[in-house]
């Protein structure tokens, strides 16, 4: 059995860590605050009085930069890599060093100051999986200007909403990137993003990559390694812990994307303390995140709390399948001497539609890896447990979001870990209160079903307030309930103490009168040996409301026939949910439309199934799999 797979029955400390929180939750956070270096340390914790819930270690000052670099190379690890850039799609291994990196740090952070960059200026970053997404990211953070990463290849209209909300001084971006086999120029979206945005840079410092170079604008653009070449290292510049160190946007409902902000000492706080807290990682191991810098999972943890905490982070520039295969991942976490890997449901789901059987496994020695964490989505049961027989490793499903920027639930690899049932995100990581409300406000039962909220205050490292709009982060996550944040997800916490989060609450369907999980349905409709990944929506009726359609995409290799299929999914749904779940249709399809992040777009293919126009998210991987879903749902029905 692995070092930290939990026995039967086995106890964890998990109970007196989080007791420990409950009795002195701002003496907890102070003695997590003296794992960074701080300018001025904080003598107080909390300000109940600042900002829409309160503000964390309000007299603090530091910089992130220097706790996420300048500390380790003081400290005699300036040879250890501190980032291993692992480019399937272009074929190449690159380190840096903790010392070559703060060298490329502080040189860049020197060449924005020299073009007038300063603290609290904001800087948009547009780049790939490339270091120097991480360089530019630290270099920003060394200076206290504001970073905001935008995914790259993000459409042109996306790009510019983001640059008009931010108004960024300058921008860094590169002039490709690579997606698949196939090379994605970038600098055209930045030329046609900016003539959409009313704001304009006053400079761009482009990434001239090798596969594809662009044209420089004179006056505008510049070449950015040349111009970090001939710059001067700069120091880092003190903040105080509640100056904003970036902003990631995510797509609003209303047209304009939410800026979410993150500040410097709780974020810095909260991420170092997770890193031991729940991945059990040590200065100097291996930690392999397989994600993109533009959402939140690579922001935390390919970049920040990894370096912060001495460690190694593998940054992947490639996919979990076809780069060159379903066994990319294997290979990685070899090669590297990963100790812990944190990827989503969907890359695995992936990698078990092309390999089910695990085959790309063999011949990688994957003795140094501890434990797989998931996030991004709630992972069906089927997918856990597949991973955990083939790896025989522990798998932990966590639970967080943008908005958090760090687990709410987990499980902890610092207290031994729990048994956790798949299915299941763990339990609240101190610092969290997290219960299940009734429509009322009203705290639910254990094993009572309902919207997931948290008492207030946020701990350390999550969203102050949103970018320069302070009343949309009230209305968005503190009106509905009083005195709790509102995380938009659905579930319960039952009599242990685990939480199980079965969707967005926007994912409860109402069948005459019943209001029914969609992701427990999902978890019964994954549990079909021929079942790959799969997705549940409601579809208008007109007698009972909405009436549940499951969507499917089958394992490789498995052929059956889609009536026989059908039947057996509504058989199993009936079996484990009962009739009251009026599940009656299946339809097999390739493959589902996902955001670039891996999440199902669940509201798009209610609106197909029910007919409906439907807009194009701009955060959508493929278009065409609409046109996919589309045909096959209405194919005879016209």
């Amino acid at each position: 059995m692995p070092e930290d797979a939990p026995a039967a029955g086995s106890s964890s400390r998990y109970d007196d860590l989080y007791a420990d929180w409950q009795r002195d939750p701002h003496g907890w956070w102070l003695r997590a605050a003296a794992g960074i270096d701080w300018d001025q340390p904080p003598t107080r914790a909390f300000d109940p009085d600042s900002g829409p819930y309160g503000r964390w270690f309000p007299d603090g000052r530091l910089n992130t930069c220097g706790n996420a670099l300048d500390r380790h190379v003081a400290a005699g690890r300036g040879a250890q890599p501190a980032i291993i850039h692992d480019s399937p799609v272009t074929g190449t291994v690159a380190t840096l060093t903790y010392a070559q990196l703060l060298h490329r740090v502080e040189r860049l952070a020197g060449a924005l100051a020299a073009r007038g960059l300063r603290a609290g200026d904001r800087v948009v970053i547009y780049l790939p999986m490339v270091p120097d997404a991480a360089v530019a990211m630290l270099a920003c953070a060394r200076l206290g200007a504001v970073h905001s990463v935008v995914f790259g290849g993000f459409a042109a209209p996306e790009l510019a909403a983001r640059i008009a909300d931010a108004q960024p001084r300058l921008i860094l971006a590169a002039s490709c990137g690579i997606e698949g086999g196939r090379v994605v120029p970038y600098k055209p979206l930045l030329d046609a993003a900016l003539a959409q945005s009313p704001h304009q840079p006053e400079a761009c410092l482009i990434l001239q990559r090798p596969q594809l170079a662009a044209t420089l604008l004179p006056g505008r653009d510049e070449d950015w390694l040349a111009a970090e070449a001939a710059a001067a290292p700069h120091p880092c510049v003190s903040v105080a812990a509640t100056d904003p160190l970036y902003i990631l946007y995510t797509s609003g409902t209303t047209g304009k994307p939410k800026g979410v902000v993150r500040d410097n000492g709780g974020h810095a706080v909260a991420l170092h303390r997770s890193m031991s807290l729940i991945y059990g990682l040590r200065a100097g191991e291996v930690m392999f995140t397989a994600s993109d810098v533009g959402w939140v999972v690579g922001h935390s943890y390919i970049v920040y709390a990894p370096l912060l905490a001495g460690c190694t982070s593998v940054l992947f520039e490639g996919k979990p399948v076809g780069t060159p295969d379903a066994g990319t991942f294997w290979r990685t976490c070899a090669q590297h001497g990963v100790h812990v890997m944190f990827t989503a449901p969907t890359a695995l789901r992936a990698i078990k539609k092309e390999d089910p059987g695990g085959r790309l496994l063999a011949g990688h020695d994957l003795s140094a890896l501890r434990a797989l964490f998931l996030a991004g989505e709630r992972c069906d049961p089927d997918t856990a447990s597949w991973a955990a027989e083939l790896l025989g490793r522990p798998v932990v499903d966590h639970w967080w979001q943008t908005e958090t920027g760090w687990p709410i639930t987990a499980n902890f690899r610092e207290a031994g870990l729990f048994p956790q049932p798949p299915g299941s995100g763990g339990k609240p990581s101190p610092g969290y209160a997290v219960v299940a409300l009734d429509e009322t406000g009203t705290e639910l039962p254990p094993g009572g079903n309902g919207a997931l909220a948290i008492r207030l205050p946020l701990p350390p490292g999550c969203a102050p307030t949103l970018w320069q709009d302070e009343p949309r982060f009230r209305a968005a996550y503190l009106s509905r309930f009083p005195g709790y944040y509102e995380t938009g997800d659905a579930g319960r916490v039952d009599a242990s103490g685990l939480v199980w989060v079965m969707g967005r609450t926007d994912d409860i369907i109402n069948t005459a009168g019943h209001r029914l999980s969609t992701g427990a349905m999902e978890e019964v409709l994954a549990s079909h040996p021929a079942v790959a990944e799969c997705a549940v929506v409601g579809r208008h009726d007109p007698v009972k409301g909405q009436v549940p359609l499951g969507l499917v995409v089958l394992k490789s290799g498995a052929t059956p026939d889609e009536a026989t299929l059908a039947a057996e999914l509504v058989a199993l749904v009936r079996e484990r949910i009962g009739p009251v779940a009026a599940f009656r249709e299946a339809r097999v399809v390739n493959r589902l439309p996902k955001t670039r992040s891996g999440k199902i777009l669940r509201a798009t293919l209610r609106r197909i199934a029910d007919g409906e126009d439907y807009p194009v998210p701009p955060t959508i991987d493929d278009p065409q799999t609409l046109e996919e879903i589309a045909a096959v749902l209405h194919a005879g029905t016209g």
